[in-house]
């Protein structure tokens, strides 16, 4: 089956000369960085090399979430909340957020003291999180599977659409004059004087002092083609949905599945933990230093070989401004969902919810999300190149949180007080001697 279909977005026709700022990527973490730059009056390229929201921004669960987040980006997720409650109206378009509120599934003693523990990191901000059990968790989650013994209830938490998403805030960037280019790779950077002085694309040089490096999964590959070492893998998740069935609002985490109600009625369902890794040349490359995730997630990480080793095997790694790159050679990443994970998922969730048995598969995908050693992203400045900027590594937390990323990319930039201190999300962190890892919160 073919990946979701984003609203379209019809690129404008004439590629500016001279702009303020260059975003490359498309994705949500780009399309906000130029909504929230161009409402402050920067001039604004968005370059996207296939279409916008293409890849992993409508590929996602579409969960905007507070609950299980590693503590440092509970402070930026908190913004990002209270962007999504006004989206809509900023925009003037559909995002699809609600907030249902989500449940984070505990089977046994442990997990319930981890969630208790975890729930620590937002006393304080009355959000109303608690542990649910009994009639409670009934009422939220009908007919649940009986071995779910208790949740973690984060009621402000909620869902969006991902096929929406992206588009409406790129559109919004576009009505405060940002540019918008579609099916327009970004082939290099130009560096002169030791500082950013433009951008080569496909279809020629823009000059510009700044540049956002927003590529997701590819951002590794442009990093490297300009001499920045960016320690970034990709796992593959896969996702499926359900024709409209009556069901529960409120979406749920737990170890066997995820589930959340969409808004055309039916459900978005994937593993809750299970990733498929396919081994590729970075993951020797950059094995030493993804190795302590590795040892934390042994359990939910499926390593395989696959055709992704001959594929980025015979990638290019440098090339020329005149070269045509592999992000034209992939205007589009669309890998195959696994099968194994998707049958699994599929039957978990008929078995945990009741009402999904009524539902029939309506569609699987798969998507390549972005990850970083520690599992938080990088939202930075370069130090050795003046004038570039990266925001990346998401780790599969980047479409609830991308609201707010954009924000601080732009505080950022322009220079501005940054919404929330950005030193967990340095760059600097991966060279300067800080122990690299991720923290669950509990």
């Amino acid at each position: 089956m073919p990946g979701p279909k984003p609203t379209p977005v019809e690129p404008d026709l004439k590629l500016p000369k001279v702009v303020d700022v260059v975003v490359i990527g498309g994705g949500i973490i780009g399309a906000a960085t130029a909504l929230e730059l161009s409402e402050r009056g920067v001039s604004v390229l968005l370059c996207e090399k296939g279409q916008i929201a293409g890849e992993q921004s409508s590929r996602n669960w579409g969960w905007v979430r507070l609950g299980l987040r590693d503590p440092r980006e509970i402070p930026l997720m908190c913004v990002a909340q209270k962007i999504w409650d006004g989206l809509d109206e900023r925009t003037g378009r559909k995002t699809g957020f609600t907030r249902s509120g989500i449940l984070f599934g505990a089977s046994g003693a442990r997990d319930a003291q981890n969630l208790e523990r975890w729930a620590r990191h937002v006393d304080g901000l009355q959000i109303g999180a608690r542990m649910v059990s009994g009639a409670e968790l009934d009422d939220l989650l009908p007919s649940h599977r009986t071995d779910l013994e208790c949740a973690l209830h984060m009621p402000r938490d909620g869902r969006a659409e991902p096929q929406w998403a992206a588009p409406a805030i790129a559109e919004a960037a576009r009505d405060n004059g940002a540019v918008l280019m579609t099916n327009c790779a970004v082939r290099s950077v130009d560096v002169q004087g030791g500082r950013i002085a433009g951008v080569f694309t496909e279809r020629g040089r823009v000059a510009c002092d700044r540049v956002v490096l927003a590529g997701g999964a590819w951002s590794r590959l442009f990093a490297g083609n300009a001499g920045i070492d960016l320690p970034q893998l990709k796992v593959l998740n896969t996702v499926l949905r359900t024709s409209p069935v009556e069901g529960p609002e409120a979406a749920l985490w737990s170890d066997d599945f995820a589930v959340r109600k969409r808004a055309d009625g039916g459900y978005t369902i994937a593993s809750g933990h299970e990733n498929t890794v396919d081994i590729v040349p970075d993951s020797f490359r950059l094995a030493w230093w993804f190795l302590p995730a590795f040892r934390q997630e042994w359990r939910s990480l499926r390593f395989r070989w696959s055709k992704r080793w001959a594929i980025e095997a015979k990638q290019d790694r440098k090339w020329l401004p005149t070269d045509v790159t592999p992000f034209e050679q992939c205007r589009v990443l669309d890998p195959e969902p696994s099968g194994k994970v998707l049958r699994r998922a599929w039957a978990n969730a008929r078995k945990g919810i009741p009402a999904l048995r009524n539902a029939e598969l309506v569609q699987s995908w798969a998507g390549m999300i972005d990850v970083t050693p520690d599992a938080i992203p990088v939202i930075s400045g370069v130090e050795e190149i003046p004038g570039i900027f990266i925001a990346t590594g998401f780790s599969g937390h980047g479409f609830g949180i991308g609201p707010g990323a954009g924000r601080l990319m732009a505080d950022l930039v322009t220079g501005r007080s940054p919404c929330v201190d950005p030193a967990a999300f340095r760059l600097s962190r991966f060279t300067d001697g800080s122990k690299v890892r991720p923290d669950p919160g509990y």
